[in-house]
């Protein structure tokens, strides 16, 4: 191992012919995130309308049998595949953020503000609400398809992924497909508007542990896609004549990285609905707290996300007793401010 990796903090772990070189600090603050986000489960898993201590959680999750039914039930029918999913939900929204910030080289990238939730969005609410009879199942599937398209139309308008336009014109987009979406909402019966608009404010009360299954059957895909062009993608940020000359294909790495970021979006929306600014904000936190390259950015980006709604779903679940506020609610309330102070960070890039 040279002497200069090793002076910036880089360390080998080797074991015969394989090395693995890693940097003991990042691996640090990943394992004091991942220790957070064990926290606010056991917290969230304790605390809610039925108060279950600590002791009575380990109980319910490895010795069942102790537990009364409605403890079990509560702990694991409920509480636990509602928290895990708010963890699975930031880490793709986070990942997915990082990955579209990276190949349009712009921060104010995510996909929520390139009209991939909404087009998502507007597929799943006309399945919703005129195909009823459809498995839910399919609701990633049409999901996927709304926000390829929609993404599509912004490539197509935008063009250049690193110029700034292709953001404003992915804004731009979104309004037009939110209207859609108003259009849809006033025309519907009132009684299926309070399930959509509950659904849309990106609420994890329905979530159940088939639901959580098949987010990360559409996800895990998608975020082994990024991680295995991570290096590709370093190699990419140094510019397109020295990454064709290293022998990445452009248009291929951008491609893929375009399209793993429109699916995790898609699943996420598909199974709670929307929820915002988690793309937008993770990314930044986790450069200023981990920094790296890609595979650091992406596993940074994941626990940032996943600590974030997780602590947004305990607030909004907690806090307003007996109400519950939507995690998409409470995450809307600090991603907007940050959203503005990003714009006035960059307002004379534009």
């Amino acid at each position: 191992m040279s002497p200069l990796l090793r002076a910036v903090g880089w360390r080998a772990l080797q074991k015969g012919r394989w090395s693995v070189l890693f940097r003991p600090a990042i691996l640090t603050r990943l394992a004091l995130f991942l220790l957070l986000i064990l926290l606010l489960l056991v917290f969230g898993i304790s605390h809610g309308s039925l108060q279950v201590p600590v002791s009575g959680v380990a109980r319910a999750l490895f010795y069942p049998q102790e537990v009364n039914d409605t403890a079990r039930f509560i702990v694991t029918g409920i509480r636990l595949p509602r928290l895990l999913m708010a963890v699975s939900v930031g880490a793709m929204l986070g990942m997915a953020g990082a990955a579209m910030q990276s190949i349009t080289r712009n921060g104010l990238a995510d996909p929520g503000l390139l009209g991939v939730k909404e087009g998502a969005s507007i597929v799943v609410l006309t399945q919703i609400l005129f195909f009823p009879a459809i498995s839910l199942l399919w609701q990633p599937v049409t999901g996927m398809a709304g926000g390829l398209l929609v993404s599509a139309l912004v490539v197509l308008l935008g063009r250049d992924f690193s110029r700034p336009r292709f953001i404003l014109i992915g804004i731009g987009v979104s309004w037009i497909f939110a209207a859609v979406i108003g259009v849809f909402m006033t025309t519907a019966d009132v009684r299926q508007v309070q399930t959509v608009m509950l659904w849309m404010a990106g609420s994890l009360n329905t979530v159940s542990w088939p639901l959580l299954l098949l987010s990360l059957c559409w996800g895990i895909p998608a975020i082994g896609l990024l991680f295995l062009t991570a290096r590709a993608s370093d190699i990419a940020l140094l510019g397109n004549a020295a990454a064709t000359g290293l022998g990445v294909r452009l248009s291929q790495l951008t491609l893929l990285r375009f399209i793993a970021p429109v699916i995790l979006t898609a699943t996420c929306i598909s199974c709670v609905g929307s929820i915002g600014f988690v793309g937008l904000m993770a990314p930044h936190l986790s450069r200023m707290l981990f920094r790296g390259g890609q595979s650091a950015l992406l596993s940074g980006s994941a626990v940032c996300g996943g600590a974030l709604v997780l602590l947004a779903d305990n607030v909004g679940r907690l806090a307003f007793a007996p109400l519950q506020l939507p995690a998409g609610i409470v995450i809307s309330l600090l991603g907007g401010p940050f959203f503005l102070l990003l714009l006035w960070q960059r307002r004379d890039k534009f």
